[in-house]
């Protein structure tokens, strides 16, 4: 029985680990593809490149995770059909050892998603602002050519009129449009980069700043000087949220301290943990559909990869709009998986025969 679990169970992994594998390179070169223009006129190389859209894989690794783990497991138990194991299997109630294999992948699969959710993409996230506060800090350094705007990220649009010796820069000019509500205008007749060790902050002389609200009110403040952390203005956004970039065990260790834990804390760790239950729920749901035999033929042939793809995104679908949390898809699709199961796995009574 051990080696029916163990053999099941390579082979529910080894197929989701190979899709996977495939998902993954062609994400980041999706990604590659989609920074590449923007990145090259920053004037950085392929190895920023790379390292930026390697940064930007983990939100996406787990959109797709579970999907990967319930194709693999339906295209295992696929197998095992047409090649008559799975009847086999059933036939010499080798049941129990199929429900371990499951067990055995689907908590593999919730320890790999669990530490991508709670621990990789808040450290990506870190890591990608880093990174793009040190693009944005060298093409305003050095890379950005005087007369000639630039878009450092969508919004926000840099130009300089020249640079001096030592590095300073002359005519600086910055427009801010990510905040729908308000737009920001950046003036000042010198601009210097430098670095307290931590972060880049970009020190404006002489100039001044414009704000332009939604309704159309206008203000402006003179300045002789200006700091402002290069870090935000390389942001997709204009008001990054720092709770994307903790940890989990960071963002419990700061409650611990406080001995107050915050609603956008307790909202992201609950998001974090339901990624658990779509790998379990995909999981279910692909052992109901394919882990029995079944000699009827479909009136309309679908390819049961196709059944999962479709049941997976309705989850998200579902928990995405749901107001009870995102993991309300999740629980609907381990409760319909878990009577299905329940139903085939149920011992039924043998039909009697009538004699003629």
């Amino acid at each position: 029985m051990r080696r029916l679990t163990t053999y099941l169970a390579r082979l529910f992994a080894t197929d989701a680990i190979i899709l996977m594998g495939i998902v993954c390179f062609l994400l980041w070169m999706v990604n590659c593809l989609r920074s590449f223009e923007i990145v090259s006129i920053k004037g950085q190389g392929f190895g920023t490149l790379a390292v930026q859209a390697l940064y930007t894989m983990p939100p996406l690794l787990l959109a797709f995770f579970y999907i990967c783990v319930g194709i693999g497991m339906v295209r295992a138990l696929n197998g095992l059909q047409q090649s008559r194991e799975l009847h086999i299997i059933h036939a010499t109630r080798g049941l129990n050892g199929l429900w371990r294999a499951a067990v055995l992948v689907i908590g593999g699969a919730v320890a790999v998603v669990m530490l991508l959710a709670h621990v990789v993409e808040p450290l990506a996230n870190r890591k990608y602002s880093e990174l793009a506060a040190s693009v944005a800090a060298d093409l305003v350094s050095s890379t950005l050519r005087p007369g000639r705007f630039t878009q450092v990220t969508p919004g926000v649009i840099l130009l300089i009129g020249g640079r001096q010796a030592g590095g300073e820069i002359v005519d600086f000019f910055a427009d801010d449009r990510r905040n729908p509500e308000s737009r920001r205008t950046y003036i000042a007749q010198t601009a210097r980069v430098s670095s307290d060790g931590d972060n880049y902050i970009l020190e404006l002389r002489n100039g001044t700043l414009q704000y332009v609200q939604d309704d159309g009110r206008y203000s402006e403040v003179r300045f002789s000087r200006y700091d402002i952390s290069v870090e935000s203005l390389s942001q997709p956004l204009a008001a990054g949220n720092a709770m994307a970039e903790m940890t989990s065990f960071e963002i419990v260790a700061d409650a611990m301290t406080t001995g107050v834990i915050s609603e956008d804390a307790a909202s992201r760790l609950l998001n974090r943990t339901a990624e658990a239950l779509r790998v379990i729920g995909i999981a279910l749901f692909t052992l109901a559909i394919a882990g029995f035999p079944s000699g009827k033929r479909a009136r309309i042939p679908l390819p049961l990869e196709a059944i999962v793809l479709l049941v997976g995104f309705a989850e998200r679908g579902i928990g995405t709009y749901s107001p009870l949390g995102p993991g309300t898809g999740s629980i609907l699709l381990i409760a319909m998986s878990g009577f299905i199961l329940l139903r085939k796995s149920w011992p039924r009574r043998p039909i009697a025969m009538v004699p003629a």
